[in-house]
């Protein structure tokens, strides 16, 4: 079939005109002729009904009769050439020699000619026909008895249709001129209408490019004013369809045309506001027609903001210009006099329309509109902000003396909104509460925005002095407070048209924006108000509210918002700008947290026995809960002593929840009814949530701890944490941070421990890790690990490195609990405890532990990673050390992990395993700063020797993990220190001698502090703590009396763990040249010593936390770095450290000397929660947060806590982390410059490594970098300056609280 007949041509061209029938709504759609051919030539990717088309099928026929035998030919030919059949992996390669040999046949050729000029012949046909079928149909419309319209104007034209299923009659201008003479008014009605409907029909660019345009606008605006729907309907449908199809440079035109109409017809007509119970009819006719023409107006208003970035500037600001134009209009008896009739205007009809003001949102939402609206508004049209705050100060006179009837027609307005009935008459309050609502929200879109609030203040009628943004404010919270919401709704819906409900939008509006807080709300008006019913309730006084219940629920929402913010948190705690009813100042914070307590106690009268008690007390306690989740707003609510009196309300709820009775059937239900248990359930469950937020600061833990309530909240945070919910409205994160805080500490870890925590996250973390959903791996396998931590199993391993950072947490989970080690495991067999973790991930020491592991290289490498950030901490390590000799075990497993178990010549096995064992070990085993030790690797390297480091299998390690270090200078020349001592000594009792010696360290430290060392630093030490133990004003505890008996020393035994910690710093000695070989008894002696002189101090406590019960749980790294420092001398360490237990230093630089010590109460001292921890750690979040906020987001970010960090090093005298001249210095800085240096300090080393945090906060690395990182390039002689600014600033507060140890949480 290469020849085309007479009846083949007919046939196309059928199947042609029924192709183009199918897609003709897609060519009409395309805006020019390149569009349509677009849309032809992709036609088959965007039409999924192309192969079912006849034409198409046609063709398909076609091309394999005229190729088929074609395609088979060169099919067999290029099959036999190559020897086998055409199907395999190169059929691709086959297909395309096939198709391109095809297309340079004849036979293709030939067929392309015949169907090219085939088509070209169909086409034509086609052309001459449809120009035969248009002649005759114009011959027929003529002799019909319309004249000059055609069948093609009888199509209805309606706003609702697309313009493009109507059909277009080019017209010529002259037919334009004749359309623009006969829709003149002096014409007959039915003229016009005519005029009208061809009207419609013709192409709007063709009707607005005309040179008639000005006088068609000109009736077409005089019909839009006619009396008869028939005419003005019909300029709408024309204005509707050409607004909804045409480019913005055709319908600015007809837009700013209509806007015009409307404008004039208001001014001509001059429409009466209707009075009293009259109301408007919006059924009228002329009210009827001037709504249609506004709804056009405003569906374009709010679907021109989707287009108009695509024009010119000066079109869209011709939109917005008349559109101001017509909403400034204001006629000259509306009501600017009293006694004169207020007028209707054109924002009364807007606002029944789009009551909250949506137009004006889109117009605000883009930057490239809201400039042209700032630009217009500042300079043309500022009438319009100050007729919407006058309409919000009228509405607020309005309800101060038309209370109820406004309230009833807020939820009138509001049920009408909901359900949508249709109505036909509106009273007069109902147009002037739509008219505020339409001005809150566009003066609420205003106030976001900084040039928006530069047209404050504004001058309006009836008042006195320009309403400025503060005012305004003001008057809407007072509008806020006069109709308040119901409180058994949900006030997080704000859906409805309440004016509290709107005004709490707005303010949750400016709260969300830091930028719109201070000048809109961190105002003393602002505040004043707000807190204006809690300080008259506070003062005795009746509080005018028509609702007090609910009213102060929206207060306390507004004040918790406000509060969530850092500035105006800043601004309720530190700034008495409230007067009180007697006149005083005082601050946001104290009034608030005096109301909750008042409310707690039931000490208010007029609300105690109020049903919404509990809904006020608990937002109250919300608004409280803003400040004391942060570490400076518990600072100031302390005094207050809220976590009692919320803990006593809990109980109390609690044991009236206990005493409901059991229902039994046939017996009386009782007083209580469910309802009532419901609310009290609620109560209790927000008051322990209450409770719960205390623990998100240090102190804050250790309150609660002190409530007797920690484990019942913990309990609680573990049931919405499994649920994944919100901490709370206001919070952006969720519980990592606080589930760390509570691990950080004994009496947290074990209540996490009790309240399935733990057990939850060790299963979670081995379903991840060996289990996997078994319906994803059969339809998609799990992939390769390329890291040694797979992603699925990051978040478990970093909740685990959070769980167990903590040396006390540690103790608590893992000390006197053995491993299982079973000589076979089960594949269901599933760890629920961190032992059985350790025992099947750690210990992997035989051949059952290894066959129990689906993926055991994977998990070992898991286990062996949790291991490396376990042995970061000195004091955890030796617990694993002593309790399950881990060295040993990993020493064993690298000595079987060789080419040749029993051969002389055997080498180790390089794998993933050996690298990481092998790291594991020389971190465990070698103690030293970044300049002091060499951690080897964790991964291969390039080159013929991947792994270049020695591997062992035995101890003593290779030397090349230990850098050479010089011998401590032990001379005392050039040192001004030495020198100062020595010229001192007959002055040392002197008031001022520790000032002078002060500022000689400083001197020394920012000059030359590589001399402050060795003896000289050993001889400082010596001479302050003896001179501040000899001050009375100094001495903070009682002086030493120790004795002891030489036969009660050499009978006393260390116990394993310091054994263990003896070996490090021997070692650690050795490596620095400090210690000869025989000062292991020496040390032995001193720790003996110490942990006599201890015991006598330490409180007996009935307390189960296994790290109160046999001694301080860990190694006493004070002490041993004091005998480094004392080059090995026992009694000058001991009388060094005897005399520096009376100091205050000690409490927070010596754990083991103030561990559950008399000299803080006992309910202190059995918290099991040392002063390092709730002191300084608190301080260190809290001066991080106002010094480094960048460190202390990325904190939050991460799920991990400063203090957490603080702890380990603060605990272990920052071994492994500093240098041993580092140590030296951060020691003797706290001992001379004072004990609020510790805090300092940290914060220093945190404002050092700031980079690398942000860089591992992006990284979800934070807590293994922080822990497993030397602090590199950290000179405490380089911050020491840093350090005494803050000092300046902060010693005022923290050294004060240091001193308050005796009574920390009065």
């Amino acid at each position: 079939m290469s020849q085309f007949s007479p009846e083949d041509e007919v046939e196309l061209q059928s199947l042609l005109r029924q192709l183009l029938t199918s897609i003709k709504d897609r060519i009409a759609a395309a805006p020019s002729i390149e569009s349509a051919e677009e849309i032809l030539l992709h036609l088959e990717e965007t039409d999924k009904n192309f192969h079912n088309y006849e034409f198409v099928r046609y063709l398909r026929q076609y091309v394999e009769n005229s190729l088929g035998t074609v395609v088979e030919e060169e099919t067999e030919t290029l099959a036999r050439a190559d020897g086998q059949p055409a199907i395999g992996p190169g059929q691709d390669t086959l297909i395309h020699a096939i198709t391109r040999r095809t297309r340079e046949s004849a036979e293709y050729k030939q067929m392309m000619q015949t169907l090219k000029n085939t088509m070209i012949v169909v086409v034509e046909s086609l052309i001459n026909r449809f120009e035969e079928d248009q002649m005759r149909k114009e011959e027929t419309d003529q002799e019909k008895q319309h004249g000059q319209s055609n069948s093609h104007y009888t199509d209805n034209c309606s706003d609702s249709d697309s313009s493009f299923n109507q059909s277009y009659a080019f017209l010529k201008q002259e037919q334009l001129q004749a359309l623009a003479e006969k829709l003149d008014s002096s014409r007959p009605k039915e003229v016009r209408q005519e005029a009208l409907q061809a009207l419609c029909c013709a192409p709007p660019s063709d009707v607005l490019s005309s040179e008639s345009w000005s006088s068609l606008r000109r009736n077409l605006s005089a019909a839009l004013a006619e009396p008869d729907p028939e005419l003005s309907d019909k300029v709408l449908q024309f204005f509707a369809k050409t607004l909804s199809s045409s480019p913005l440079n055709v319908t600015r035109e007809i837009y700013t045309s209509l806007a015009k109409s409307v404008e004039s017809n208001f001014l001509s007509h001059k429409l009466s506001f209707p009075t009293g119970s009259a109301g408007i009819d919006i059924n009228r006719s002329d009210i009827s027609r001037l709504l249609k023409q506004m709804r056009l107006m405003n569906d374009f208003q709010k679907e021109v903001t989707t287009f108009w970035i695509r024009h010119p500037e000066k079109y869209m600001e011709e939109v917005i210009e008349s559109t101001f134009s017509l909403l400034s209009l204001h006629p000259e008896h509306s009501g600017t006099s009293p006694g004169t009739e207020k007028s209707l205007e054109p924002v009364h009809l807007l606002a029944l329309l789009d009551v909250k003001a949506t137009w004006f949102k889109k117009w605000m939402h883009g930057y490239y509109s809201r400039t042209v609206v700032f630009r217009l508004l500042e300079r043309k049209y500022k009438s319009l902000i100050v007729a919407a705050v006058q309409q919000c100060v009228h509405y607020r006179e309005c309800c101060e003396h038309f209370s109820d009837e406004t309230a009833d027609l807020s939820q009138s307005a509001e049920q009408q909104n909901i359900c949508s009935v249709q109505r036909s008459v509106y009273t007069a309050k109902e147009l002037e509460y739509a008219y505020f609502v339409h001005s809150l929200c566009i003066l609420g879109k205003l106030l976001i925005y900084t040039n928006g609030r530069k047209l404050f203040p504004i001058k309006v009628r009836q008042c006195k002095d320009p309403v400025s943004l503060t005012d305004l404010v003001v008057t809407l919270i007072n509008i806020m407070c006069q109709h308040p919401k119901p409180p058994q709704s949900d006030t997080s819906h704000i859906d409805s048209l309440s004016p509290s409900g709107l005004v709490m939008e707005l303010l949750w509006t400016l709260c969300e924006r830091t930028e719109c807080t201070a000048p809109c709300l961190h105002q003393t008006p602002v505040i004043q108000t707000l807190l204006a019913p809690v300080i008259a309730l506070l003062s005795g006084q009746q509080a005018r509210l028509k609702s007090p219940g609910a009213t102060l629920t929206l207060i306390a929402d507004a004040l918790a918002r406000i509060a969530n913010t850092d500035r105006g948190l800043a601004l309720f705690l530190y700034q008495q700008n409230l007067l009180l009813a007697h006149g005083e100042s005082t601050t946001a914070a104290h009034v608030i947290v005096q109301f909750t307590q008042k409310l707690l106690d039931k000490q208010l009268p007029s609300l105690s026995e109020s049903e919404f008690l509990h809904t006020v007390c608990g937002a109250f306690i919300f608004v409280c809960r803003q400040m004391y989740n942060t570490c400076e707003g518990l600072q100031v609510l302390r005094p207050y002593g809220l976590h009692r009196a919320i803990a006593a309300a809990w109980k109390k709820t609690s044991s009236l929840s206990d005493r409901v009775p059991t229902p039994v059937p046939g017996a009386s239900a009782g007083t209580s009814s469910p309802s009532q248990e419901l609310q009290n359930m609620l109560w209790e469950e927000m008051l322990l949530d209450s409770l719960l937020n205390f623990a998100v600061t240090p102190k804050g833990l250790l309150l609660l701890q002190q409530t007797g309530a920690i484990s019942e909240c913990v309990s609680y945070m573990f049931s919405r944490f499994t649920k994944k919910l919100q901490v709370s409205r206001c919070e952006k994160f969720g519980y990592g941070v606080m589930v760390t805080q509570v691990a950080a500490t004994a009496p947290g870890v074990m209540a996490l421990h009790s309240s399935g925590f733990v057990q939850a996250l060790v299963v979670e973390l081995w379903s991840a890790l060996e289990c996997g959903r078994e319906d994803i791996r059969v339809v998609h396998p799990k992939p390769t690990p390329m890291d040694p931590i797979d992603r699925s199993c990051l978040k478990s391993f970093l909740s685990l490195v959070n769980l167990l950072s903590s040396s006390q947490s540690v103790w608590e989970l893992l000390s006197h609990q053995p491993l299982a080690n079973k000589s076979e495991y089960t594949l269901r067999e599933i760890p629920t405890s961190i032992p059985d973790l350790i025992d099947r991930l750690i210990a992997v020491n035989s051949d059952a532990k290894i066959h129990s592991l689906f993926n055991y290289e994977q998990s070992h490498t898991f286990g062996l990673r949790l291991l490396s950030v376990l042995c970061c901490n000195l004091d955890s390590f030796l617990l694993l050390e002593s309790q399950y000799n881990i060295s040993a075990l990993l020493l064993q497993s690298q000595g079987e992990n060789v080419t040749e178990p029993a051969g002389a010549d055997s080498e180790f096995i390089i794998d993933s395993l050996s690298v990481e064992r092998n790291h594991v070990l020389v971190r465990a085993s070698v103690v030293g700063g970044p300049s002091e030790r060499r951690l080897p690797p964790r991964a291969l390297q390039e080159g013929e020797s991947p792994f270049p480091w020695p591997m062992f299998s035995s101890k003593p390690l290779p030397q090349c993990y230990t850098l050479e270090t010089l011998k401590a200078n032990q001379s005392k020349q050039d040192c001004e220190i030495s020198t100062f001592l020595a010229s001192s000594k007959d002055t040392e009792m002197e008031e001022s001698w520790m000032e002078i010696c002060r500022r000689q360290y400083c001197k020394v430290m920012t000059t030359k502090p590589n001399t402050l060392t060795g003896t000289v630093l050993a001889d400082l030490l010596e001479k302050v703590v003896a001179h501040l133990s000899n001050s009375a004003a100094e001495c903070f505890f009682s002086p030493a009396q120790y004795k002891a008996e030489e036969r009660s020393v050499k009978n006393a035994v260390l116990p394993p763990i310091q054994q263990l910690g003896v070996c490090i710093c021997l070692r650690y000695g050795s490596y620095l040249k400090l210690l000869k070989e025989d000062a292991v008894q020496d040390l032995t002696q001193l720790l003996k010593h110490i942990e006599l002189f201890l015991s006598t101090q330490r409180a007996n406590s009935a307390s189960e936390l296994t790290t109160l019960q046999d001694g301080y749980p860990g190694h006493d790294w004070l002490a041993s770095t004091v005998f480094l420092i004392m080059a090995g001398d026992m009694d000058r360490s001991l009388r060094l450290l005897l005399n520096l237990s009376s100091l205050l230093t000690s409490a927070f630089i010596w754990p083991a000397r103030i561990h559950a010590s008399v000299h803080v109460p006992v309910e202190i001292a059995g918290s099991g929660i040392p002063p390092v921890y709730w002191c300084t750690a608190h301080y260190v979040e809290m001066l991080l947060k106002a010094e480094v906020p960048l460190v202390h987001s990325a904190f939050r970010m991460s799920g991990f806590t400063p203090s957490q960090m603080c702890l380990q090093w603060l605990g272990q005298c920052f071994w492994n982390y500093l240098d041993w001249p580092e140590i030296c210095h951060y020691l003797s800085t706290c001992v001379v410059m004072g004990p609020d240096y510790q805090v300092y300090m940290c914060v220093a080393v945190l404002k050092h490594l700031q980079p690398d945090i942000l860089l591992h906060t992006q990284s979800q690395d934070l807590q293994v970098f922080l822990k497993e990182e030397p602090i590199q390039g950290f000179r405490v002689s380089d911050y020491l300056e840093y350090m005494e600014g803050l000092e300046r600033s902060y010693r005022s507060v923290v050294l004060t609280d240091m001193k308050n140890i005796r009574n920390p949480v009065a």
